[in-house]
C-alpha cells in the first residue's frame, strides 16, 4: 500500500514544462533544428570544439528580462541533435508563465554534456528560445488587453513570419494565448485582390472556383475593402471575411450591418492594427483581430 502511495505521489509531481509540445511533429522538429545547426556549425573541422575538448560540463540557462517563457521544445531539440546532452528544468520553468524580472535573473535549466557539444548548440538554442519568448510575450500583452476590455474575440497573428522560422513564431503565438491564423497556404484559402482580379474582378467567381476544388473540408476567407464586398463574398459562400484597413468607426458600423445578415460568417479585422490601437477595434460583431507585428515586430527576451 505504501509503495502505491509513493508511486502516485511521484506521478503527481511530474511537471509538464511545455504543454503545447505535442503539437510539434518530431520529424519536422528534427529537420528544422538540423537545418539551423548546419547553418551555424563548422562545415569541416570544429577547431573551437577541439580546443575545449569533450569533458562533461554544466551550462545554466538564466532568464534576465521579463517576459513569457516559450520555446522549450526547440531548445531541447537543439541539444538532442548535438548529442549526449541532458537538460534538467527548474520546477517553475513552464511555458506560458510570465516572469517578472526585478533586478535578479531567474534560473530556468541546467544542461549537462560534453563541453564541445554544449558550445555547438548554445547560441542556436538561445536564439530560438529568446525569439519564441518574444512572440509569446507580445501576443500575451495583446490577449491581456482584450481580456481587460472583456472583448470575446480572438487575437491572431498573420502569415507574415520569418522564412525558416515560421514554426517557432506560430508556436510562440499559441503559448502567448493568441491564435496562429493559417499556418501556410494550404491550411485555409485566402482570396485577396490579386485572386479576384484574375477572375475578372468577380469575388463570386473567385469564391466558387476555390470552393469547387477545396470542398467542405477547407474554409475560404476573402479580403474585403468594403461592406458591399463582404456581403458578396458571404453570399458566394465564404466562411470568413476580412475587413481590411478599415477605420475603427467604419469597422464597427459595417461589421454590425454584416452580422445582421450573416451572423455565422466570421469577421476578421486586419490592416494597420497595433497593440497601441487594437482596443479601438473591439466590437461584439468582430470575431478576430489579426496583427502582422506579432511575428514581425517582436523583441527578444
Amino acid at each position: 500500500m505504501a509503495e502505491s502511495t509513493n508511486s502516485e505521489s511521484k506521478r503527481q509531481k511530474t511537471i509538464t514544462h511545455a504543454p503545447h509540445a505535442s503539437l510539434l511533429p518530431p520529424p519536422q522538429l528534427h529537420s528544422i533544428v538540423s537545418a539551423w545547426l548546419q547553418d551555424d556549425i563548422p562545415s569541416h573541422f570544429d577547431v573551437g570544439g577541439y580546443v575545449v575538448g569533450s569533458n562533461i560540463q554544466k551550462a545554466e540557462l538564466w532568464m534576465k528580462s521579463s517576459g513569457v517563457l516559450a520555446g522549450i521544445p526547440f531548445f531541447e531539440a537543439v541539444f538532442n541533435a548535438c548529442g549526449e546532452c541532458n537538460i534538467q528544468w527548474e520546477d517553475d520553468a513552464i511555458e506560458g508563465k510570465l516572469f517578472d524580472i526585478k533586478g535578479t535573473k531567474i534560473k530556468l535549466a541546467t544542461v549537462t554534456g560534453p563541453v564541445s557539444h554544449l558550445l555547438r548548440g548554445e547560441r542556436t538554442a538561445l536564439n530560438s528560445m529568446s525569439r519564441c519568448s518574444g512572440v509569446a510575450t507580445l501576443s500575451n500583452q495583446c490577449v491581456q488587453i482584450a481580456k481587460s476590455q472583456k472583448w470575446g474575440g480572438e487575437v491572431a497573428g498573420t502569415r507574415k513570419t520569418t522564412p525558416g522560422f515560421r514554426l517557432v513564431e506560430k508556436y510562440g503565438l499559441l503559448v502567448g494565448g493568441a491564435s496562429t491564423h493559417r499556418l501556410d497556404l494550404s491550411q485555409m484559402v485566402m482570396l485577396k485582390d490579386n485572386h479576384v482580379w484574375s477572375c475578372g474582378g468577380s469575388i463570386e467567381a473567385a469564391v466558387k472556383k476555390a470552393r469547387g476544388v477545396s470542398g467542405f473540408s477547407q474554409k475560404i476567407e476573402v479580403e474585403c475593402q468594403s461592406l458591399d464586398e463582404a456581403l458578396i463574398a458571404a453570399g458566394a459562400g465564404a466562411d470568413v471575411v476580412m475587413l481590411d484597413n478599415f477605420t475603427p468607426e467604419q469597422l464597427k458600423k459595417d461589421a454590425k450591418s454584416f452580422k445582421e445578415k450573416y451572423p455565422h460568417v466570421t469577421v476578421e479585422a486586419s490592416g494597420g492594427i497595433t497593440i497601441e490601437t487594437m482596443a479601438e477595434y473591439f466590437s461584439e460583431h468582430v470575431d478576430v483581430i489579426s496583427q502582422g507585428k506579432l511575428t514581425q515586430g517582436y523583441g527578444c527576451v
